[in-house]
């Protein structure tokens, strides 16, 4: 939706994917939406150093989230919510999905 907007569908992905988990790494991300890794790193790189994403280490991964000194950080939210809305239901469901820790052993589905 807003590739036209962003210039690229991985910039759109990118944004997409940190709104609703808060933070992401590359290959998490490529592997999410099923494309490549260099041009989910590429838009990674680009957007922090034009200040809207921000990143940390955690061990050898580097984590990728919203800078909150970004000035325009809240637009930029509400526009993404927006996209969000207009999401197909199923990867509105899967995006919002975040789980990190695995499931107990013998916990029923």
């Amino acid at each position: 939706m807003l590739e036209t907007l962003l210039g690229s569908a991985s910039c759109e992905q990118v944004l997409l994917f940190i709104f609703a988990r808060e933070e992401g790494y590359p290959r998490e991300i490529a592997r999410f939406f099923g494309v490549d890794y260099r041009p989910i790193r590429n838009q990674l790189d680009k957007l922090e150093s034009g200040g809207i994403l921000r990143s940390r280490s955690a061990g050898r991964t580097r984590l990728y989230s919203f800078n909150p000194r970004y000035p325009f950080l809240n637009e930029i939210k509400m526009l993404l919510n927006k996209v969000m809305i207009f999401c197909p239901e199923n990867i509105r469901e899967q995006l919002l999905m975040n789980r990190r820790r695995p499931r107990r052993r013998g916990k029923p589905l």
